[in-house]
């Protein structure tokens, strides 16, 4: 079965849920809160600015340009300053309500508080859903947040698009759903490319022109029987060449890596799908269902069956508390 390339696989699927158009004019002092308790939040700044404020503490400017991607669930702000939380002013809220469906997102029109035209800040909001296992490979991946400095051209595209999206009735908020979702891999792609020693070994290793043959013949066909050899080949170097270069830009040897991937596909396939244990364990480079449970245990603790059970418990408690 093929698996794309890692970053296509960690994206497939995940969509944004009710995306807002904020045309906001604030008056400083002022204060933001998102609310959305989603497990990812994308902000564009495409004129004015503010400070973003975790529940960690952490604090990032953002200013025209940036987009934000900060990793959830908490709730978090964006000020003009720090100091504006300080109790005596009230928090804006935005809420895109990811979490209820009886809640109505915000109008995609856009939001308008204060009346200081000076102090405009326009800024597009996308909250997604994680919707399984891979997902979370994903965020895991990300920092608490991550700002990307995008061509001012972009966000001017971006803006008319919003802009558009806002005049349209039928099918106008699905549009501009989509349009996030497509910002949402370029600005992933971007951070990725610039995050250096911070990115995944996998997106190193793919950036490698040694290296990327053999990772893409890897992920496009995961079930054959990889060696270190036939990797090699794939790279075009010798045996030692690839072993010792995969292992320094990769911190694992190649077939630790390889039995990474395919046990961590066989967990995304055991949470998020209902196939048997002999499909997954053909999908992931098994022969049978039997050595497929023996090496998912020794890497897991657990065999597969129990895996899907308790994953199957942990959903049904989290649906539950909504």
């Amino acid at each position: 079965m093929p698996c794309m390339d890692p970053l296509s696989s960690l994206l497939s699927g995940i969509r944004a849920e009710g995306s807002v158009v904020c045309r906001v004019v604030l008056a400083v002092p002022w204060a933001v809160r998102f609310a959305d308790i989603a497990p990812l939040t994308m902000i564009s700044v495409l004129r004015g600015g503010g400070v973003l404020l975790l529940p960690d503490g952490t604090k990032r400017a953002i200013g025209p340009g940036h987009t934000a991607l900060v990793r959830g669930p908490g709730p978090f702000h964006l000020v003009d300053h720090p100091a504006t939380l300080d109790g005596t002013h009230t928090a804006y809220e935005i809420s895109c309500c990811t979490e209820n469906p009886e809640c109505a997102a915000e109008e995609l029109d856009g939001i308008r508080w204060g009346d200081d035209a000076e102090e405009a800040t326009a800024l597009i909001v996308g909250a997604y859903r994680a919707s399984g296992h891979r997902h979370e490979r994903l965020l895991r991946a990300l920092p608490p947040v991550a700002v990307v400095e995008e061509d001012a051209g972009v966000c001017s595209w971006l803006e008319a698009a919003a802009a558009d999206a806002a005049r349209l009735s039928a099918g106008s908020q699905a549009l501009m759903d989509r349009l996030l979702d497509w910002a949402l891999v370029c600005t992933l792609r971007s951070w990725f490319d610039r995050a250096g020693a911070d990115a995944p070994g996998w997106y190193r290793g793919l950036a490698d022109p040694v290296l990327a043959p053999a990772l893409q013949s890897f992920h496009d066909r995961p079930a054959e029987p990889w060696t270190v050899a036939s990797l090699a080949a794939r790279a075009g170097v010798s045996r030692a060449l690839f072993a010792k270069r995969f292992t320094r830009l990769m911190g694992r040897p190649p077939l630790a890596y390889v039995t990474e991937c395919r046990m961590a596909e066989a967990e995304a396939l055991l949470v998020d799908t209902d196939l048997g244990m002999a499909q997954i364990a053909r999908s992931v480079g098994y022969a049978d269902a039997f050595g497929f449970s023996a090496a998912f245990k020794r890497h897991n603790g657990r065999s597969p069956r129990a895996y899907r059970a308790a994953a199957a418990v942990t959903a049904s408690g989290s649906l539950a508390t909504r």
